[in-house]
């Protein structure tokens, strides 16, 4: 590989002297009610498109907010979900970061200030804390993780709250309105799904389970792929993607990336117990691990995490969801290795290697 180095990161433990852990203590989620099936939103388009989006995509369903929950009502219902998981009162945070693209509070335009983390924080009693907005489009939440993992290892905090609340489904109710076929670059809009995501990280001793390795880098030939802004009569906003030319992107960087962070952490792919990859399509997933596979020469030891089949592409809070949704099933087992890898317009690649204690893992049922 030579010694150029793409990742951001902190030192791995064998050369850090960060005397702390960053440990996952919560993880929360919120889900609208309102299921929309990948045929009920294509009976809704003005155009006659002939795509068969479910087959396309491996799409089904997805929760949408139908107006009765925004940004900040998702991203406070699973802060408070995520607390009351771990057992710690909102008080007890000293850091509330957020990490949504939308910040929708109460209808559809954008609230900058004051801050959506100051609402948060507000309304889970952290009133004291520190709290500010990261926006990295749909590696938000794992940007924020990687920032406070850097503060908690150097014992400048205690307790961060991460968290997004993600109301984007708008964007796939305007596309719907404009897309024609299936070269539409408001095809991928259609494939947004609403939800709020949560993540406490609290300081722990050196060698306990957590967060071994994050880091991030910004490929930046690449980021007029995907962009997104207000664009004639419609409410919210429209996106607008190349999504094979996103895809072609992440497929000649990832790898290149993995064997950084794994050379880092010394270990090798098949050390790796779980991947979770941003949740575009249950097609792509399945593509890009195996071209990462056989980059390697070796697979993670299980198939890559999907749930973007029953949620969708939820945006910066996708790795959330899916990860508590490996917990409820009761997939991962405490002290296993799961890489978190974001992708995200940018283009934004990140790694995480976490493990999760019998502690956090026993909150769902299956703590052995």
């Amino acid at each position: 590989m030579g010694t150029t180095r793409w990742l951001v990161m902190e030192p791995p433990d064998g050369q850090s002297c960060a005397p702390f852990r960053a440990r996952l203590a919560g993880l929360g989620r919120h889900l609208p009610a309102t299921h929309l099936s990948t045929s009920e939103l294509m009976s809704r388009t003005r155009h006659h498109t002939h795509i068969d989006l479910e087959r396309l995509t491996g799409i089904r369903d997805r929760r949408v907010s139908v107006g009765d929950e925004d940004s900040y009502s998702l991203a406070t219902a699973a802060a408070f979900d995520c607390l009351d998981r771990a057992g710690r009162p909102g008080a007890s945070v000293d850091v509330v970061i957020s990490c949504s693209i939308t910040k929708f509070h109460g209808g559809l335009t954008q609230w900058l200030e004051p801050t959506m983390s100051r609402f948060v924080a507000n309304a889970i009693g952290a009133r004291t804390g520190l709290t500010f907005d990261l926006s990295n489009a749909c590696a938000g939440m794992l940007t924020g993780v990687t920032v406070a993992n850097n503060w908690i290892r150097q014992g400048s905090a205690e307790r961060a709250l991460v968290v997004s609340g993600e109301y984007i489904s708008q964007l796939g109710h305007n596309a719907a309105r404009h897309v024609r076929n299936i070269l539409s670059r408001e095809l991928a809009s259609l494939t947004l799904g609403d939800a709020g995501a949560a993540l406490l990280l609290e300081r722990a001793p050196a060698e306990s389970d957590g967060i071994k390795v994050a880091g991030f880098t910004t490929v930046a030939d690449y980021s007029r792929l995907c962009v997104g802004y207000p664009k004639g009569h419609d409410p919210g906003a429209r996106m607008f993607t190349d999504a094979r030319g996103i895809h072609r992107a992440a497929l000649s960087n990832t790898p290149l990336l993995l064997h950084e962070v794994l050379d880092a952490a010394g270990i090798s792919m098949h050390d790796i117990d779980h991947v979770i990859t941003h949740q575009t399509s249950a097609r792509a997933i399945r593509k890009g691990m195996a071209e990462v596979s056989a980059s390697f020469g070796e697979s993670p030891r299980h198939d890559a995490v999907i749930t973007v089949d029953r949620y969708g592409n939820t945006a910066s809070t996708t790795h959330t969801v899916a990860l508590i949704e490996e917990l409820e099933s009761g997939h991962i087992r405490p002290g296993e290795t799961i890489a978190l890898i974001a992708l995200a317009s940018g283009l934004e690649i990140g790694v995480l290697l976490v493990t999760l204690d019998e502690e956090l893992v026993a909150q769902y049922g299956h703590g052995n």
